[in-house]
C-alpha cells in the first residue's frame, strides 16, 4: 500500500515537471498570449481537465514556470550569501552568480516576453517580480544589513542599497539583450561583477 503510494506521488511529481517544461517552452516561443491551455494539454498528449487538475489557471501554470526557473538560483544566492567570508568577498561571489543566471537563455527569454507583453498583462509582470526580483532584493538586502550592524557597510536603506548593487551588476545583461554581445564569458562575467562590487563599495564605504 505504501510502495503504491510512493509510486503515485512519484508518477504525479514526473508529470508536473514535464506539464511546467512543456509550458516553459511554449511560453518562450509562443509568448503569453499566444500559449493556451489547450495547446499545452494537446503538445502533452492529454485532456486540458487532466493539465487543470495540476494547473486550475494560466497564470497558476506561468507562476510555475518561473519557480522552475528560479528555484536553482535561489538556491546557490543562499549558498552566496553564507556566513564566514568577509564582505567583499561575499558580495562578489553573488554578483557573479547573479549575473551567470541573468544570462542564462531562458532567463533572457523570460525577461523578453515579461517586457514585450507586461502591458497587455501586468499580472505576468507581478507573478515575475514575486517570484525572481522580489525575492533577491530581500535576501541580498538581509545580508547588507547585517553588514551594516557589523561596521563593514555604512549605515543606509539596505533594500535600497541591494537594489543599488543589483543594477550595477545587471550592465552584462542589457549588452546581451542588445546584442552588443552574443554569449558573455566567464571572464567578463567576472569582470563586471567585480567592478559592479569595487562600485559599491566605494559608495557604502564606512567613513573613518
Amino acid at each position: 500500500m505504501t510502495q503504491r503510494k510512493g509510486r503515485r506521488e512519484e508518477n504525479r511529481k514526473e508529470r508536473h515537471a514535464a506539464i511546467v517544461r512543456q509550458a516553459r517552452d511554449a511560453f518562450l516561443e509562443q509568448g503569453y498570449a499566444a500559449t493556451s491551455m489547450s495547446t499545452i494539454a494537446g503538445k502533452l498528449g492529454g485532456s486540458k481537465g487532466t493539465l487543470w487538475a495540476y494547473f486550475p489557471s494560466k497564470e497558476d501554470l506561468f507562476a510555475a514556470v518561473l519557480d522552475d526557473l528560479t528555484v536553482s538560483f535561489r538556491n546557490s544566492l543562499e549558498d552566496a550569501l553564507r556566513p564566514g567570508r568577509d564582505c567583499r568577498t561575499t558580495l562578489s561571489d553573488f554578483a557573479e552568480r547573479f549575473l551567470q543566471k541573468i544570462v542564462d537563455p531562458y532567463i533572457l527569454g523570460m525577461h523578453r516576453l515579461i517586457v514585450g507583453e507586461g502591458g497587455r498583462f501586468p499580472e505576468i509582470g507581478r507573478i515575475f517580480y514575486e517570484r525572481g526580483p522580489r525575492q533577491v532584493v530581500e535576501r541580498l538586502a538581509d545580508y547588507i544589513c547585517q553588514r551594516m550592524d557589523a561596521g563593514d557597510l555604512r549605515a543606509d536603506d539596505p533594500q535600497q542599497a541591494a537594489r543599488n548593487l543589483i543594477q550595477l551588476t545587471q550592465t552584462a545583461q542589457s549588452l546581451r539583450l542588445w546584442g552588443v554581445v552574443d554569449t558573455p564569458t566567464p571572464e567578463l562575467l567576472h569582470t563586471h561583477a567585480t567592478n559592479a562590487v569595487d562600485v559599491f563599495m566605494r559608495a557604502y564605504a564606512v567613513l573613518r
